[in-house]
């Protein structure tokens, strides 16, 4: 079964912990089916720098990389028979309701081609 990622984008302002039971509930129904790889909040958007590299050099910018009304808020990784799958938990997600999940399928290491 494929893993896919489920991005937790939410306002900056939003009290993110106001529902913990909820989350609570989600997490460990997604633990007891045994699709739950990882989960994790993140530090605030103040806490990130952006590295980018240009020309050889490495340039590092305080915060996200774009400027948004939503910043990524958290993440899951769950290992789902197919997308119907990780987008029905999506939806289950409550950040779905006043923000937005992003799911993306990960990439298999086996399929990384090697670098000759």
């Amino acid at each position: 079964m494929p893993d896919y990622m489920l991005l937790l984008y939410a306002p900056e302002s939003e009290d993110r912990w106001a529902d913990m039971p909820l989350w609570q509930e989600v997490t460990e129904s997604l633990r007891e089916a045994g699709l739950l790889v990882a989960n994790g909040p993140l530090h605030p958007v103040d806490s990130a720098t952006t590295v980018r590299v240009r020309d050889g050099e490495t340039e590092l910018t305080d915060g996200p990389f774009a400027v948004t009304k939503e910043i990524l808020a958290g993440y899951y990784v769950l290992n789902c028979a197919d997308l119907d799958e990780a987008l029905h938990h999506a939806a289950r997600m409550p950040t779905a309701r006043h923000g937005s999940v992003e799911v993306r399928p990960i990439v298999d290491p086996r399929e990384i081609p090697a670098g000759d």
